[in-house]
Protein backbone atom coordinates (compact mmCIF):
# COMPACT_ATOMS: atom_id res chain seq x y z
CA UNK A 1 0.00 0.00 0.00
CA UNK A 2 2.53 2.50 0.91
CA UNK A 3 4.65 1.73 -2.46
CA UNK A 4 1.29 2.28 -4.17
CA UNK A 5 0.91 5.70 -2.66
CA UNK A 6 4.84 6.45 -3.42
CA UNK A 7 4.13 5.41 -6.78
CA UNK A 8 1.19 8.08 -7.03
CA UNK A 9 2.69 10.65 -5.42
CA UNK A 10 5.65 10.84 -7.43
CA UNK A 11 3.32 10.56 -10.50
CA UNK A 12 1.73 13.95 -9.84
CA UNK A 13 4.71 15.05 -8.54
CA UNK A 14 6.15 14.38 -12.17
CA UNK A 15 3.06 16.17 -13.78
CA UNK A 16 3.56 19.32 -11.93
CA UNK A 17 6.81 19.53 -12.87
CA UNK A 18 5.86 18.68 -16.65
CA UNK A 19 3.27 21.61 -16.10
CA UNK A 20 5.81 23.76 -14.61
CA UNK A 21 8.45 23.32 -17.75
CA UNK A 22 5.89 23.79 -20.21
CA UNK A 23 4.06 27.20 -18.65
CA UNK A 24 8.32 28.78 -19.00
CA UNK A 25 8.56 27.57 -22.48
CA UNK A 26 5.41 28.69 -23.29
CA UNK A 27 6.46 31.87 -22.05
CA UNK A 28 9.61 32.21 -23.54
CA UNK A 29 11.31 33.75 -20.38
CA UNK A 30 14.14 32.44 -18.50
CA UNK A 31 13.97 33.68 -14.62
CA UNK A 32 17.47 33.34 -14.05
CA UNK A 33 19.84 36.47 -13.52
CA UNK A 34 21.68 35.62 -16.67
CA UNK A 35 18.73 35.64 -18.70
CA UNK A 36 18.34 38.13 -21.85
CA UNK A 37 15.87 40.39 -21.89
CA UNK A 38 13.06 40.53 -24.53
CA UNK A 39 12.66 44.12 -25.87
CA UNK A 40 9.71 45.97 -27.09
CA UNK A 41 10.49 49.09 -28.99
CA UNK A 42 7.68 51.61 -30.40
CA UNK A 43 8.53 54.07 -32.95
CA UNK A 44 5.70 57.04 -33.50
CA UNK A 45 5.87 58.18 -36.65
CA UNK A 46 6.14 62.80 -36.56
CA UNK A 47 5.70 62.91 -32.67
CA UNK A 48 6.81 66.29 -31.81
CA UNK A 49 8.82 66.36 -28.52
CA UNK A 50 5.95 68.10 -26.68
CA UNK A 51 3.21 66.38 -27.88
CA UNK A 52 2.86 64.52 -24.61
CA UNK A 53 0.72 64.75 -21.72
CA UNK A 54 3.20 65.40 -19.52
CA UNK A 55 4.99 68.64 -21.45
CA UNK A 56 1.27 69.83 -22.86
CA UNK A 57 -1.72 68.99 -20.92
CA UNK A 58 -3.78 69.25 -24.60
CA UNK A 59 -2.41 65.58 -24.93
CA UNK A 60 -3.86 63.19 -22.81
CA UNK A 61 -0.91 60.46 -22.76
CA UNK A 62 -1.60 58.59 -19.41
CA UNK A 63 0.64 55.32 -20.37
CA UNK A 64 3.06 56.72 -22.42
CA UNK A 65 3.44 59.55 -19.94
CA UNK A 66 3.87 56.33 -16.64
CA UNK A 67 7.02 55.05 -19.03
CA UNK A 68 8.43 58.51 -19.21
CA UNK A 69 8.66 58.15 -15.34
CA UNK A 70 9.27 54.39 -15.22
CA UNK A 71 12.97 54.43 -16.15
CA UNK A 72 15.40 57.16 -17.69
CA UNK A 73 14.07 60.14 -20.35
CA UNK A 74 16.69 61.40 -22.26
CA UNK A 75 16.11 64.85 -22.89
CA UNK A 76 18.24 65.69 -25.75
CA UNK A 77 17.72 63.07 -28.24
CA UNK A 78 18.38 63.69 -31.34
CA UNK A 79 17.17 62.29 -35.41
CA UNK A 80 20.42 62.08 -37.65
CA UNK A 81 18.26 62.91 -40.62
CA UNK A 82 14.74 63.97 -39.85
CA UNK A 83 12.84 62.32 -42.27
CA UNK A 84 10.66 59.31 -42.63
CA UNK A 85 13.09 56.62 -44.93
CA UNK A 86 16.70 58.17 -43.30
CA UNK A 87 15.22 57.84 -39.85
CA UNK A 88 14.26 54.41 -39.83
CA UNK A 89 17.53 53.35 -42.02
CA UNK A 90 19.65 55.06 -39.18
CA UNK A 91 17.92 53.59 -36.29
CA UNK A 92 17.89 49.81 -37.75
CA UNK A 93 22.06 50.09 -38.95
CA UNK A 94 23.68 52.59 -36.33
CA UNK A 95 24.81 54.60 -39.48
CA UNK A 96 24.11 58.20 -40.03
CA UNK A 97 21.90 59.01 -42.97
CA UNK A 98 24.48 60.25 -45.59
CA UNK A 99 26.92 57.29 -44.94
CA UNK A 100 23.83 55.31 -46.54
CA UNK A 101 23.00 57.69 -48.85
CA UNK A 102 19.62 57.94 -47.75
CA UNK A 103 19.63 61.75 -46.53
CA UNK A 104 15.45 62.26 -47.96
CA UNK A 105 12.20 59.82 -47.97
CA UNK A 106 11.49 57.23 -50.55
CA UNK A 107 9.30 58.10 -52.98
CA UNK A 108 6.13 57.27 -53.28
CA UNK A 109 5.81 56.13 -56.84
CA UNK A 110 7.45 53.53 -59.08
CA UNK A 111 11.07 54.30 -59.73
CA UNK A 112 12.52 51.43 -60.05
CA UNK A 113 16.25 52.83 -60.13
CA UNK A 114 18.52 53.01 -57.19
CA UNK A 115 18.60 57.06 -56.25
CA UNK A 116 16.24 59.36 -56.79
CA UNK A 117 16.35 62.88 -57.21
CA UNK A 118 14.80 66.51 -55.97
CA UNK A 119 14.27 69.69 -57.81
CA UNK A 120 14.39 71.85 -54.63
CA UNK A 121 17.93 70.24 -53.68
CA UNK A 122 20.54 72.76 -54.53
CA UNK A 123 23.06 69.75 -54.43
CA UNK A 124 21.27 67.33 -56.52
CA UNK A 125 22.57 64.52 -54.19
CA UNK A 126 21.12 61.26 -54.93
CA UNK A 127 18.93 59.31 -52.39
CA UNK A 128 18.27 55.89 -52.72
CA UNK A 129 15.25 54.42 -53.35
CA UNK A 130 15.85 51.18 -50.77
CA UNK A 131 18.40 50.38 -47.51
CA UNK A 132 20.75 48.07 -49.30
CA UNK A 133 20.52 44.69 -47.93
CA UNK A 134 24.86 44.43 -47.17
CA UNK A 135 24.08 47.15 -44.30
CA UNK A 136 23.93 44.96 -41.04
CA UNK A 137 20.63 45.82 -39.25
CA UNK A 138 19.79 45.37 -35.25
CA UNK A 139 17.54 42.44 -36.34
CA UNK A 140 20.65 40.39 -37.83
CA UNK A 141 22.66 41.57 -34.47
CA UNK A 142 20.08 40.35 -32.33
CA UNK A 143 19.58 36.84 -34.50
CA UNK A 144 23.02 36.40 -33.86
CA UNK A 145 22.56 36.30 -30.22
CA UNK A 146 19.67 34.18 -30.33
CA UNK A 147 16.58 36.88 -30.57
CA UNK A 148 13.49 36.42 -32.16
CA UNK A 149 12.20 39.41 -34.42
CA UNK A 150 9.61 40.64 -34.85
CA UNK A 151 8.51 43.80 -36.78
CA UNK A 152 4.91 45.49 -36.76
CA UNK A 153 3.74 48.40 -38.93
CA UNK A 154 5.80 51.14 -41.32
CA UNK A 155 8.56 50.16 -42.90
CA UNK A 156 9.29 52.54 -45.59
CA UNK A 157 12.87 51.34 -46.88
CA UNK A 158 12.26 50.45 -50.26
CA UNK A 159 10.16 47.52 -52.11
CA UNK A 160 9.58 43.84 -51.26
CA UNK A 161 13.00 42.66 -52.09
CA UNK A 162 14.35 44.97 -48.96
CA UNK A 163 11.70 44.00 -46.65
CA UNK A 164 12.08 42.96 -42.87
CA UNK A 165 11.95 39.43 -43.53
CA UNK A 166 15.20 40.58 -45.86
CA UNK A 167 16.92 42.33 -43.12
CA UNK A 168 16.92 39.87 -40.55
CA UNK A 169 13.36 40.09 -39.12
CA UNK A 170 11.44 36.78 -38.68
CA UNK A 171 8.00 37.59 -38.85
CA UNK A 172 6.34 40.89 -40.68
CA UNK A 173 3.07 42.62 -40.20
CA UNK A 174 1.22 45.41 -41.83
CA UNK A 175 4.33 46.29 -44.15
CA UNK A 176 3.72 48.16 -47.25
CA UNK A 177 6.00 49.97 -49.84
CA UNK A 178 4.03 52.72 -48.55
CA UNK A 179 5.21 55.89 -45.70
CA UNK A 180 1.40 56.58 -45.10
CA UNK A 181 -1.62 55.65 -45.33
CA UNK A 182 -4.63 57.18 -48.03
CA UNK A 183 -6.43 56.80 -44.33
CA UNK A 184 -6.29 55.02 -41.05
CA UNK A 185 -9.79 53.33 -41.89
CA UNK A 186 -9.99 50.69 -44.50
CA UNK A 187 -8.83 50.24 -47.64
CA UNK A 188 -5.70 51.82 -45.49
CA UNK A 189 -3.62 51.88 -48.83
CA UNK A 190 -4.56 52.77 -52.16
CA UNK A 191 -3.26 49.60 -53.82
CA UNK A 192 -3.06 46.85 -51.35
CA UNK A 193 -4.68 44.49 -49.91
CA UNK A 194 -3.38 44.84 -46.33
CA UNK A 195 -5.42 43.43 -43.37
CA UNK A 196 -8.57 42.32 -45.75
CA UNK A 197 -10.54 41.23 -42.51
CA UNK A 198 -10.57 44.68 -40.86
CA UNK A 199 -13.99 45.37 -39.76
CA UNK A 200 -13.17 49.02 -40.52
CA UNK A 201 -10.59 48.99 -37.37
CA UNK A 202 -8.95 51.97 -37.19
CA UNK A 203 -5.26 51.29 -38.59
CA UNK A 204 -3.71 51.77 -35.39
CA UNK A 205 -5.88 49.84 -33.48
CA UNK A 206 -5.18 46.90 -36.72
CA UNK A 207 -1.41 47.13 -35.59
CA UNK A 208 -2.09 46.78 -32.10
CA UNK A 209 -4.50 44.30 -32.04
CA UNK A 210 -1.05 41.84 -34.01
CA UNK A 211 1.45 43.16 -31.33
CA UNK A 212 -1.22 42.13 -28.58
CA UNK A 213 -1.49 38.90 -30.27
CA UNK A 214 1.95 38.15 -30.93
CA UNK A 215 2.95 38.69 -27.18
CA UNK A 216 -0.37 36.18 -25.93
CA UNK A 217 0.84 33.94 -28.32
CA UNK A 218 4.62 33.38 -28.56
CA UNK A 219 6.09 30.08 -27.15
CA UNK A 220 9.66 29.69 -28.54
CA UNK A 221 11.92 29.23 -25.85
CA UNK A 222 14.38 32.30 -26.97
CA UNK A 223 13.68 36.61 -26.17
CA UNK A 224 11.81 38.34 -28.14
CA UNK A 225 12.47 41.84 -30.03
CA UNK A 226 9.14 43.43 -31.43
CA UNK A 227 9.77 46.41 -32.96
CA UNK A 228 6.50 47.98 -33.46
CA UNK A 229 6.90 50.97 -35.57
CA UNK A 230 3.62 53.15 -35.75
CA UNK A 231 2.15 54.56 -39.43
CA UNK A 232 0.46 57.32 -36.94
CA UNK A 233 0.54 60.01 -36.53
CA UNK A 234 1.93 60.94 -39.96
CA UNK A 235 -0.63 62.45 -42.47
CA UNK A 236 -3.31 62.36 -42.84
CA UNK A 237 -4.64 63.96 -39.51
CA UNK A 238 -7.61 61.31 -38.88
CA UNK A 239 -8.09 60.56 -35.55
CA UNK A 240 -10.52 57.85 -34.16
CA UNK A 241 -13.45 58.91 -34.92
CA UNK A 242 -14.81 58.65 -30.94
CA UNK A 243 -11.47 60.15 -30.28
CA UNK A 244 -12.13 63.22 -32.88
CA UNK A 245 -15.45 63.68 -31.35
CA UNK A 246 -13.75 64.01 -27.65
CA UNK A 247 -11.70 66.67 -28.72
CA UNK A 248 -13.63 68.82 -30.76
CA UNK A 249 -16.11 68.90 -27.77
CA UNK A 250 -13.18 70.39 -26.04
CA UNK A 251 -12.97 73.12 -28.62
CA UNK A 252 -9.87 72.39 -30.47
CA UNK A 253 -10.41 73.03 -34.05
CA UNK A 254 -10.62 70.13 -36.79
CA UNK A 255 -7.26 68.96 -38.07
CA UNK A 256 -5.57 69.63 -34.40
CA UNK A 257 -8.30 67.63 -33.20
CA UNK A 258 -7.73 65.15 -35.43
CA UNK A 259 -3.74 65.54 -34.95
CA UNK A 260 -4.28 64.98 -30.96
CA UNK A 261 -6.67 62.49 -31.28
CA UNK A 262 -4.26 60.29 -33.42
CA UNK A 263 -1.71 60.76 -30.26
CA UNK A 264 -4.37 59.42 -27.80
CA UNK A 265 -4.76 56.36 -30.35
CA UNK A 266 -1.26 55.91 -29.81
CA UNK A 267 -1.22 56.14 -26.47
CA UNK A 268 -3.98 53.49 -26.05
CA UNK A 269 -2.13 51.13 -28.18
CA UNK A 270 1.35 51.44 -25.88
CA UNK A 271 -1.05 50.74 -22.82
CA UNK A 272 -2.47 47.56 -24.53
CA UNK A 273 0.80 46.22 -25.52
CA UNK A 274 1.91 47.24 -21.86
CA UNK A 275 -0.82 45.53 -20.59
CA UNK A 276 -0.04 42.41 -22.45
CA UNK A 277 2.78 42.05 -21.05
CA UNK A 278 1.75 42.39 -17.92
CA UNK A 279 -0.96 39.35 -18.29
CA UNK A 280 1.87 37.71 -20.32
CA UNK A 281 3.68 37.76 -16.49
CA UNK A 282 7.11 38.83 -18.52
CA UNK A 283 6.74 42.31 -17.58
CA UNK A 284 9.47 42.26 -15.67
CA UNK A 285 11.91 40.67 -17.76
CA UNK A 286 11.53 43.35 -20.93
CA UNK A 287 12.91 46.59 -21.85
CA UNK A 288 10.70 49.12 -23.10
CA UNK A 289 11.80 51.65 -25.66
CA UNK A 290 9.87 54.56 -27.09
CA UNK A 291 11.27 57.64 -29.45
CA UNK A 292 10.17 59.69 -32.45
CA UNK A 293 11.25 59.44 -36.15
CA UNK A 294 11.46 63.33 -35.94
CA UNK A 295 9.20 66.32 -35.02
CA UNK A 296 5.65 67.01 -35.81
CA UNK A 297 3.68 69.09 -38.41
CA UNK A 298 2.42 71.51 -35.70
CA UNK A 299 4.08 73.71 -33.34
CA UNK A 300 6.79 72.27 -30.76
CA UNK A 301 6.74 74.58 -28.16
CA UNK A 302 9.32 75.45 -26.87
CA UNK A 303 11.19 75.18 -30.13
CA UNK A 304 11.84 76.42 -33.50
CA UNK A 305 10.59 74.25 -36.27
CA UNK A 306 8.96 71.31 -37.06
CA UNK A 307 8.91 68.54 -39.89
CA UNK A 308 7.77 71.09 -42.89
CA UNK A 309 8.81 74.55 -44.02
CA UNK A 310 12.25 73.67 -44.42
CA UNK A 311 12.84 74.17 -40.69
CA UNK A 312 13.68 70.37 -39.97
CA UNK A 313 17.19 71.01 -38.31
CA UNK A 314 15.90 73.65 -35.95
CA UNK A 315 15.60 71.79 -32.42
CA UNK A 316 11.79 71.74 -33.49
CA UNK A 317 12.37 69.18 -36.40
CA UNK A 318 15.13 66.85 -35.17
CA UNK A 319 15.01 67.10 -31.32
CA UNK A 320 12.30 64.16 -30.10
CA UNK A 321 11.17 61.83 -27.07
CA UNK A 322 12.70 59.25 -26.17
CA UNK A 323 12.24 56.76 -23.41
CA UNK A 324 14.08 53.54 -22.17
CA UNK A 325 13.28 51.48 -19.51
CA UNK A 326 15.18 48.89 -18.06
CA UNK A 327 12.78 46.84 -15.08
CA UNK A 328 14.98 46.49 -12.25
CA UNK A 329 18.59 48.26 -13.99
CA UNK A 330 16.77 52.12 -14.72
CA UNK A 331 16.12 54.37 -11.93
CA UNK A 332 12.11 55.66 -11.77
CA UNK A 333 11.84 59.04 -12.37
CA UNK A 334 15.23 59.08 -14.23
CA UNK A 335 16.20 62.57 -16.32
CA UNK A 336 19.25 62.42 -18.20
CA UNK A 337 20.86 65.27 -20.76
CA UNK A 338 23.31 63.50 -22.35
CA UNK A 339 23.46 64.58 -26.41
CA UNK A 340 22.27 61.38 -28.06
CA UNK A 341 21.36 60.42 -31.57
CA UNK A 342 19.42 57.95 -33.10
CA UNK A 343 22.24 56.42 -34.34
CA UNK A 344 23.51 55.12 -30.99
CA UNK A 345 20.33 52.51 -30.66
CA UNK A 346 22.42 50.29 -32.57
CA UNK A 347 25.52 50.01 -30.72
CA UNK A 348 23.21 50.31 -27.56
CA UNK A 349 21.37 46.95 -28.27
CA UNK A 350 24.36 44.76 -29.52
CA UNK A 351 26.32 45.89 -26.32
CA UNK A 352 23.21 45.24 -24.53
CA UNK A 353 22.71 41.26 -25.34
CA UNK A 354 26.14 40.33 -25.25
CA UNK A 355 27.10 41.07 -28.70
CA UNK A 356 30.52 43.31 -29.49
CA UNK A 357 30.07 46.47 -31.48
CA UNK A 358 33.27 46.20 -32.62
CA UNK A 359 32.19 43.21 -35.06
CA UNK A 360 30.17 45.41 -36.96
CA UNK A 361 31.86 48.23 -39.51
CA UNK A 362 31.18 52.14 -39.86
CA UNK A 363 28.82 52.47 -36.84
CA UNK A 364 28.39 56.35 -36.12
CA UNK A 365 26.75 55.82 -32.84
CA UNK A 366 27.96 55.42 -29.85
CA UNK A 367 26.24 52.97 -26.79
CA UNK A 368 24.31 54.45 -24.37
CA UNK A 369 24.47 51.00 -22.16
CA UNK A 370 26.81 52.91 -19.37
CA UNK A 371 24.42 55.93 -19.81
CA UNK A 372 20.93 53.52 -19.16
CA UNK A 373 22.55 52.03 -16.17
CA UNK A 374 24.15 54.59 -14.26
CA UNK A 375 22.54 57.47 -15.15
CA UNK A 376 25.85 59.15 -16.85
CA UNK A 377 26.38 62.19 -18.95
CA UNK A 378 27.95 60.76 -21.93
CA UNK A 379 30.94 61.97 -23.18
CA UNK A 380 31.16 62.90 -26.84
CA UNK A 381 32.80 65.19 -29.27
CA UNK A 382 29.61 66.43 -31.47
CA UNK A 383 26.74 65.03 -33.58
CA UNK A 384 25.70 66.50 -37.08
CA UNK A 385 22.35 66.60 -38.73
CA UNK A 386 22.11 66.38 -42.34
CA UNK A 387 19.10 66.60 -45.04
CA UNK A 388 19.16 67.15 -49.54
CA UNK A 389 15.72 68.99 -49.20
CA UNK A 390 16.27 72.32 -49.31
CA UNK A 391 18.80 75.29 -48.77
CA UNK A 392 18.98 74.59 -44.98
CA UNK A 393 21.35 70.79 -45.09
CA UNK A 394 23.61 70.45 -42.13
CA UNK A 395 23.69 70.75 -38.10
CA UNK A 396 26.29 70.40 -36.22
CA UNK A 397 25.97 70.07 -31.89
CA UNK A 398 28.51 70.55 -29.59
CA UNK A 399 28.00 71.07 -25.91
CA UNK A 400 25.61 73.84 -25.97
CA UNK A 401 26.44 75.24 -29.05
CA UNK A 402 24.97 74.14 -32.44
CA UNK A 403 25.77 75.41 -35.64
CA UNK A 404 23.46 75.50 -38.46
CA UNK A 405 24.90 75.18 -42.64
CA UNK A 406 22.93 76.35 -45.40
CA UNK A 407 24.21 75.16 -49.21
CA UNK A 408 24.31 78.40 -50.41
CA UNK A 409 27.18 79.01 -47.67
CA UNK A 410 24.98 81.15 -44.86
CA UNK A 411 25.36 80.14 -41.38
CA UNK A 412 23.61 80.24 -38.28
CA UNK A 413 24.73 80.15 -35.11
CA UNK A 414 22.61 79.33 -31.64
CA UNK A 415 23.36 78.90 -27.73
CA UNK A 416 21.13 76.72 -26.72
CA UNK A 417 21.38 76.98 -23.10
CA UNK A 418 20.38 80.76 -23.33
CA UNK A 419 18.53 80.31 -26.60
CA UNK A 420 16.28 77.47 -27.12
CA UNK A 421 14.21 78.68 -29.12
CA UNK A 422 17.01 79.49 -31.45
CA UNK A 423 16.01 82.93 -32.13
CA UNK A 424 19.58 84.91 -32.12
CA UNK A 425 21.85 84.37 -34.46
CA UNK A 426 25.34 84.99 -33.08
CA UNK A 427 27.57 83.59 -36.10
CA UNK A 428 28.79 87.29 -35.88
CA UNK A 429 29.49 88.12 -32.16
CA UNK A 430 31.43 84.21 -32.47
CA UNK A 431 33.21 83.77 -35.04
CA UNK A 432 36.06 81.68 -33.35
CA UNK A 433 32.94 79.03 -32.57
CA UNK A 434 31.95 79.39 -35.79
CA UNK A 435 35.53 78.20 -37.69
CA UNK A 436 35.61 75.88 -34.59
CA UNK A 437 32.47 74.17 -35.82
CA UNK A 438 32.97 74.67 -39.62
CA UNK A 439 35.96 72.51 -39.12
CA UNK A 440 34.43 69.96 -37.49
CA UNK A 441 31.46 69.59 -40.31
CA UNK A 442 34.34 69.91 -43.11
CA UNK A 443 36.15 67.09 -41.61
CA UNK A 444 32.68 65.20 -41.17
CA UNK A 445 31.26 65.45 -44.50
CA UNK A 446 35.04 64.00 -46.12
CA UNK A 447 34.78 60.91 -43.42
CA UNK A 448 30.97 60.22 -45.19
CA UNK A 449 32.08 61.15 -48.33
CA UNK A 450 29.69 63.94 -49.19
CA UNK A 451 31.87 66.67 -49.18
CA UNK A 452 31.32 67.78 -52.86
CA UNK A 453 27.76 68.46 -51.64
CA UNK A 454 28.94 70.99 -49.18
CA UNK A 455 27.86 74.60 -48.77
CA UNK A 456 30.98 75.29 -47.04
CA UNK A 457 32.40 78.24 -48.95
Amino acid sequence: MKNIFLSILLSVLSLILLSACKHKRKGAIHTDSSAKPNIVLFFVDDLGWSDLGFRNSIFETPNIDKLSKAGIRFEQAYISCPACSPSRGTLLTGKHPTRLQLVRHIPGDDDVSEFNYLDSDPAHFPSRNWLPLEHTTYAEALKKQGYYNVFIGKWHLGPRNFYPDKQGFDEQIGVTDFGNPGSYYPPYFFDSNLFPDNNHRYLTDKLTDKAVGFIETYNKAKPFILSFWYYAVHAPHEGRTDLLEHFKAKGLEEEYANYVAMVKAVDESVGKVLEALKKRGIDQETIIIFLSDQGGCFENKPFRGGKSGGTALYEGGARVPFFFYWPGITKPNTINNSIVQSTDLFPTLVELVGGKVSNYKDIDGISLLPVIKENKTLQRDAIFGYRAYEDLYASVRSDNWKLLAYRSGKMELYNLTEDIKEQVNLVDENPAKVKELVLKLVKWEKEMGVEKYSGIK
